[in-house]
């Protein structure tokens, strides 16, 4: 794994005579103002004759040196906010990679007070990272040389951020890894040993759950997702459980659950329509987590605990498949209906959470999270952004909205949604032969707080809903919904992973 590295440049880059780096890369909303007289001249004279410039991305040739001028747009209205840095930096590199660039360098002129864009510069190289990773099976297949760009300097950079913005960049190109390679290369076996390639002598302990009698025993409800996958032993489900111990006192613990499904057919509810297609990338909530895992890795924070579980599973159709109306009993006791059996991430993660729970218990100061990229209401409801549902312990201590509000900083933005009384009722039992309802037979997308209401679902199965604000010991827990923030431009099938949830979950616990 070759993400670029950031390393520090300082002023002195800014010239077409410095010969430590091939390209420099301007980024401002304004040109006017360059402390470097020369190339603000020359850039004024080329500008005379190419009405292009200031107005989009350009490549200049000025004294033999590439010069990319990148501009942001404005700034400074209510609703512009730090992704101008992060989606010119994509295109200024992109110009720069194509026209041969192998070490270029980002320097953010005309920099402004605004506390909204006091990490542009580290967030217009993430932008650079996302537009030069390549997939893991064309890394394979044509070698490390698709990816030539290994480093980027960074101009008057934070040395105190610098560590921090390589170690969220690592964590992000391993989470565009598991979440965008194809549905073999990353089947269930393949995803767990990546993982434990990517943790090996690192202070992230990796421990890989295979035996299927230890899975249908201990998690029923991961169990019936994967039972047509047995037929096929290549796509025989993984339980991946990674932990993190810092050094000295620990006073924070974060607790993860991933949705991995590595192909999502939809099973006995099938995807038709072409609605299939992309469905390798149901596996981005567990993706992120152990791209998370890793940012923690690299840089190792103090005082927090981290631990995750990984439901990497295939949602396989076949005579073995599980079917809607069945009625499976989870970890906690739990008798659930199934509603459908393409609402399987809930499923798969849910005798995980129950687990996870009952260790927050015995933990200092537990937070608990479920990670998915779980439905398209949440795409539909918030767009391009996550959405974070929350209990009343979350709430009450504000935990998604302080993610959010770091997301806000990072190009990794977020909505806060809020657990109802509704969300539950829509789970409740329609008989006395089951406990909570998995979903309804309708597309999420339709379907009223298609997002919010498997929260409940998760909390029933979890057993979270017996530790809220009324409870002797409550436990804060967001579901994190990135079905509409986990690939660019919600293109599910071509679309680069976005490695969402990362770069704000580092900001939020690491800095």
């Amino acid at each position: 794994m070759a993400y670029p590295n950031a390393v520090l440049a300082s002023n002195e880059h800014v010239s077409t005579q410095c010969s430590e780096h091939d390209a420099l890369i301007i980024i401002a909303d304004d040109f006017s103002t360059l402390s470097n007289s020369p190339l603000q001249q020359a850039i004024a004279e080329q500008a005379a004759v190419d009405s292009r410039i200031f107005k989009q991305v350009t490549l200049l040739v000025i004294d033999n040196k590439r010069v990319i001028i990148a501009p942001t747009g404005p700034l400074t209205r209510d609703y512009d906010d730090v992704r101008r840095y992060f989606d010119v930096a994509k295109l200024a590199i992109t110009e720069a990679k194509a026209s041969g660039s192998v070490n270029p360098v980002i320097y953010i002129a005309n920099k402004t007070n605004d506390s909204r864009y006091q990490y542009a510069l580290e967030v217009a190289y993430l932008g650079a990272c996302q537009a030069l990773w390549q997939p893991l099976e064309a890394r394979e297949f044509h070698g490390d040389a698709i990816e030539p760009i290994t480093q980027i300097g960074l101009v008057d950079a934070n040395p105190d951020t610098l560590n921090a913005v390589n170690a969220i960049a690592a964590g992000q190109y391993a989470a565009r890894d598991l979440c965008g390679t194809e549905p073999e290369r990353m089947a269930p076996p393949r995803f767990a040993q990546y993982c434990i390639d990517l943790f090996k002598d690192s202070s992230v302990a990796v421990d890989v759950i295979d035996d299927i009698n230890a899975i249908d025993k201990d998690y029923p409800m991961l169990s019936t997702v994967a039972r047509a996958s047995y037929a096929v032993e290549r796509h025989h489900p993984r339980v991946v459980k990674l932990e993190y111990v810092p050094q000295g006192e620990i006073t924070r613990t974060l607790m993860f659950v991933g949705k991995g499904l590595v192909y999502d057919t939809g099973g006995a509810d099938l995807k038709v329509g072409g609605y299939m297609a992309g469905m390798s990338r149901d596996k981005g909530g567990a993706a992120s987590v152990a791209g998370f895992m890793k940012s923690v890795a690299d840089f190792k924070p103090t005082g927090v605990k981290v631990v995750a579980y990984l439901a990497v599973v295939r949602n396989s159709i076949g005579s073995d498949c599980f079917v809607p109306d069945e009625i499976i009993t989870s970890r906690e006791g739990v008798r659930v209906r199934i509603g459908n059996t393409d609402a399987e991430g809930r499923l798969a993660m849910g005798d995980l959470l129950s687990e996870i729970k009952d260790l927050a218990k015995s933990q200092v100061n537990p937070t608990l999270f479920t990670v998915a990229t779980l439905t398209g209401h949440a795409a539909r409801a918030v767009g391009p952004y996550g959405a974070y549902v929350e209990n009343g312990p979350a709430r009450s201590a504000q935990v998604s909205r302080s993610i959010a509000d770091c997301g806000d900083l990072w190009a990794d933005g977020a909505e806060v949604s809020r657990s109802r009384r509704e969300d539950y009722d829509f789970v409740k039992p329609r008989t006395l032969a089951d406990d909570v309802l998995s979903s309804n037979n309708a597309a999420s997308a339709v379907t009223a707080r298609g997002h919010q209401f498997p929260m409940a679902f998760l909390a029933k199965v979890g057993g979270l809903d017996k530790h809220g604000n009324d409870s002797t010991q409550p436990l804060p827990y967001v579901h994190m919904d990135i079905a509409g923030s986990g690939v660019e431009n919600g293109d599910w099938q071509h679309g680069k992973p976005t490695a969402a949830s990362i770069a704000s979950l580092f900001a939020r616990y690491c800095l």
